[in-house]
Order: structure tokens, then C-alpha cells, then sequence
């Protein structure tokens, strides 16, 4: 029991993705994001505006889908007035049947949802295995070195994480197993509501005793329980049994060619689908209707939140990325909320001429810079705003790190970052908002910085109209509340690191600085 016990603690942080904060209690965190600094000023942005009308913006969020049914964003979802409900005919002719709220990229007409997916290196490297398998290097012709080379670091890495995961799944599963045997003992010790006192209090005389007391401190702070569990689960099932697996087909039943950019009528008008969790989220920090003490607060008041479903569990593939940008651009959206991203992208060309569409029909890309703890121009994150081809930035593209509510430590450890790529830093860390089933939760990443940019252009847009989305990005980044000099533990590595220079403006947004910077471009 003794080993048995020490192993499963230590697996508990084997999921370093993990997005939930299962600690903290709600009420501590509670629209922080929308207080003062390290806030971002949200409240007293509105005190500013309370003289002023608004008119309705439309942000198109490219998830994993949205719960339009969720109470707090009754008002809030985008329909579209050209599209006849369930009539299973495309009303407006835009080639999307009964797209009232959006559009799902990863259904098929029969209902059919994809869920799981399978990381882009994974469906790289299983391509280059039908063409290298059984081949040593010596059988390769020089016009394939470098595939070969490739597909051997791929298979190698891929093989590796996901015996990994697969050894983490079985330990978690036994973990699931035992938990509630190992919380009877706790109790029988230190009594039903124990808290960390308590276990701290406890002076275990036996080895078998000093590793439950260790397991009962993470349960005291809420770091272990049956949901975090049945959470590490999930994401380690989904890890190493599909998007781990070269053997797995992500497009079994969607029925088209995710290399041929032509076939664009798939899909369903299925905006929720199977797992909404982050796209609800997502979509709850942009527009979540605002002080009706039901959960946090969105930033943008007078907003709609159109879904467009392409973001799987695993890396979603660029067809649907470029389809989906297009669809939100073609049916009136002002900003398109990307809270997405990957390492390796097969189609780079196709998603930035999409990028590119967008830009020129004055639209506002709001991209997350991903949750890596890494510096972007050394790694790669797609889609991004600086592809090899790419001659200059577009204009219409914000990249957002996640910041936190300690100034100590203002950039999140788990953050990407780059002088240069990310623009700009939001909160992303410790954010209570919506998730299906008109639930709540704490979620944390860059996934939730993006969002904080998306409801401030959209606050922006909405009470001053007549400034262009360039222009409004322009003010956001000018407005940003500057932390140049400000020392901080880099993330990643937790050196000390100037947090100036983390992106391009060395700050973090400020709404209430946003709104008199555009108050005082539209009197001049």
C-alpha cells in the first residue's frame, strides 16, 4: 500500500495542461478580471459610459462550441434573421442548412459529432509512416532526407508522451479506485471537515500514515478530488488513446477531404456539440450577462455571440480553421475569438489567406497565444501572424498572454510570450464564467486571455461605432497599462525577467484607458 500510495500522489501533477482550479473557492476570484489593476478597469470603463448609447456588436467564437441554451447568455447568442429554423433549407443560400446560431465544422448531416482529434504532428507523422515504415536510412533517396528525419523525431516524441500518458491513465484510474478508501481513513483520523490545519496539525507515526497525510493535504486545499480525477481522466484518455494515435481517424464520419479546401459544405448546424465546456467558457468572459449575480460577469454588454464549432479535443485541422474564419467574416461578425493553437500546421498558406480575408474586410482577429510557457519566436504557435511567407503583419491581429491578479508574479507561468508576436497580456489565470448545463467553473489559460480582448473590442465597437476595428485595436495596444521595468518570474522558467518585455507593449489591457482614449479621438 505504501508504494502504491506515494505513486498515485506524485502522478496527480502529471497533467501539467490541466485547466481547472479546483481549490479556490468561486467567491474569491469572482469578476477579479473585471476590477481595478491588475483588473483591467472593466467597472469603472462603464461609470464612463453610462451617458452614452451602444449598438450591438457581433464576436464570432471558433471553439469547441457553445451551450446557447445557458441562462446567462439568454439575450446573448447570435441568430441569424435570414435562416428559417429546422426547415432543412438553407433560407439566405450562404451553402449552410439551418445555420441560425452558426456553424459546426466537425458534424456531418446526420447529427453526427466529432469529439476527439488527433494532434496535427500525430496526423503528420502517421502519413510519413505509410511512406517510411520498414525503411532504414540507408533506402532513403536524398529528395527525402528531411521527411525521413522528420517522421523519425515525430514518431519518437509521439511514442514516448504517449506511453507516458498511458502509464498516468492507469495510475489515475487506480487512483479513482482507492479515493474513496483513502478519504475514509482521512476522516476516521482527522474528522469530516478537515482542513489543512488539521492535516498539518497531524504527527503520523507510520510511513503508510505520512503519505496519507500527504494525500489529505491536497485534499484540504482542493487539489485532489473526484472531480479532478475523473478530469485527468478524461484528458489523459484523450491524450494517448486519440491524439496520440497515428491509428485513429478524425474524419471517419464528417465525409470530407480535410487536404481539399474546395469540398466547403460539410458540417451541422450543431453549435453546442458534444463537449462545449471551453467554447462556453470562452464565449461567458466575452458576453455573460453583467451584474445578475448568477456567475462572473462578461466585458461586453451589448454583444452576440455567433458559435462556430472547429476546435476538437486535439488540434483542430486547418480546413476547418480557414472555413470558419471565412463563414464568421461572410455573416457580419466585427471580431472572431480564436482560443486556439498548435505546434505544426499542414496548411499554412490556406489559413493565412483566410487570416488575410478577414483583415481586408475590417475584421479583428483576436488570437491566444497558447500555454506552453514558451517564447513564440522560438516555438511556433498556428495560426500566428508571422508565417515564413508572410511579407508584412496583418493589420487586424492581436496575439494575448494571460496575466494573473498577483503583481509579483502578473504573467502567468504557463503563458507564451514573445517581444515581438504577443501584442499585449489580459487576464487568463484563476477566471469564473460559464460552462454547460448553465454551470460555472474556474478556468485558467491563455484560452481565457483572448476572450478579455475580444469583450473589450466589442465594448469598444459598441459604444463608439464610428471608429474602424484598426482603429480600436490601435487604441487597446496604446492604452495598455505599462509594466516596463517591472521584474517578474519569467514564465516557464521563473527567472527573473523584465515583464516589458514579454510582448510588444510591455502591458496589460486597460478598458478604462481604452474608452478615454476613443472618447477623445471621436470629439476631435
Amino acid at each position: 500500500m505504501k508504494k502504491r500510495i506515494l505513486t498515485l500522489s506524485l502522478a496527480l501533477f502529471s497533467v501539467g495542461v490541466m485547466n481547472f482550479i479546483y481549490g479556490q473557492k468561486s467567491e474569491e476570484v469572482k469578476n477579479w478580471y473585471n476590477g481595478p489593476t491588475p483588473g483591467m478597469n472593466t467597472e469603472k470603463a462603464y461609470s464612463a459610459l453610462k451617458k452614452q448609447q451602444s449598438t450591438t456588436v457581433i464576436v464570432a467564437v471558433i471553439d469547441s462550441g457553445i451551450d446557447i441554451e445557458h441562462k446567462d447568455l439568454q439575450g446573448k447568442i447570435w441568430t441569424n434573421e435570414d435562416e428559417i429554423p429546422n426547415n432543412g433549407i438553407d433560407d439566405d443560400k450562404n451553402g449552410y442548412i439551418d445555420d441560425v446560431h452558426g456553424w459546426n465544422f466537425l458534424g456531418n448531416p446526420n447529427g453526427q459529432n466529432q469529439n476527439y482529434a488527433r494532434l496535427e504532428k500525430t496526423r503528420i507523422c502517421a502519413e510519413l509512416h505509410a511512406k517510411f515504415k520498414d525503411k532504414s536510412e540507408a533506402d532513403i533517396a536524398a529528395a527525402d532526407k528531411a521527411d525521413y528525419a522528420q517522421y523519425q523525431k515525430l514518431l519518437k516524441e509521439i511514442e514516448a508522451e504517449r506511453q507516458e500518458n498511458l502509464g498516468a491513465l492507469e495510475q489515475y484510474t487506480q487512483l479513482a479506485e482507492m479515493f474513496p478508501t483513502l478519504k475514509a481513513k482521512l476522516i476516521e483520523k482527522l474528522g469530516a471537515n478537515f482542513t489543512e490545519k488539521d492535516v498539518d496539525a497531524w504527527k503520523p507515526e507510520s510511513p503508510q500514515d505520512m503519505q496519507l497525510k500527504q494525500i489529505g493535504k491536497y485534499i484540504a486545499n482542493g487539489q485532489l478530488s473526484e472531480d479532478a480525477i475523473k478530469e485527468g481522466i478524461q484528458h489523459l484518455n484523450g491524450s494517448a488513446n486519440y491524439q496520440l494515435n497515428m491509428e485513429y481517424n478524425d474524419r471517419e464520419f464528417i465525409g470530407d477531404n480535410p487536404d481539399d479546401f474546395s469540398d466547403v459544405h460539410y458540417g451541422n448546424s450543431d453549435v453546442e456539440g458534444p463537449d462545449a465546456l471551453h467554447g462556453t467558457h470562452v464565449g461567458g468572459i466575452i458576453g455573460a450577462t453583467r451584474h445578475n449575480d448568477l456567475g462572473g460577469d462578461g466585458v461586453a454588454e451589448n454583444v452576440r455571440l455567433m458559435s462556430v464549432r472547429a476546435v476538437p479535443d486535439g488540434d483542430e485541422q486547418d480546413k476547418d480553421v480557414a472555413l470558419a474564419i471565412r463563414y464568421a467574416v461572410d455573416n457580419g461578425a466585427s471580431v472572431i475569438n480564436m482560443s486556439f493553437g498548435k505546434a505544426y500546421s499542414k496548411h499554412q498558406k490556406e489559413v493565412y489567406d483566410a487570416l488575410a480575408y478577414a483583415d481586408s474586410k475590417g475584421v479583428l482577429l483576436v488570437h491566444a497565444a497558447g500555454n506552453d510557457g514558451v517564447n513564440l519566436d522560438e516555438n511556433p504557435n498556428f495560426p500566428t501572424n508571422e508565417y515564413s511567407f508572410q511579407s508584412k503583419p496583418l493589420d487586424m491581429y492581436i496575439c494575448v498572454g494571460a496575466s494573473t491578479r498577483d503583481k509579483k508574479h502578473l504573467a502567468a507561468d504557463f503563458s507564451n510570450y514573445s517581444s515581438r508576436q504577443v501584442n499585449i497580456f489580459a487576464p487568463g489565470f484563476e477566471i469564473y464564467n460559464t460552462v454547460p448545463q448553465s454551470d460555472y467553473k474556474i478556468l485558467q489559460g491563455t484560452s481565457m486571455a483572448a476572450p478579455m480582448v475580444s469583450g473589450v473590442a466589442a465594448l469598444l465597437k459598441s459604444y463608439f461605432p464610428s471608429l474602424s476595428m484598426k482603429e480600436i485595436k490601435d487604441i487597446m495596444l496604446a492604452s495598455a497599462k505599462q509594466y516596463k521595468g517591472t521584474m517578474i518570474p519569467a514564465p516557464g522558467t521563473g527567472s527573473s525577467v523584465d515583464f516589458g518585455t514579454l510582448s510588444s507593449t510591455g502591458g496589460v489591457i486597460d478598458i478604462s484607458a481604452a474608452v478615454k482614449m476613443c472618447q477623445a479621438k471621436v470629439k476631435k
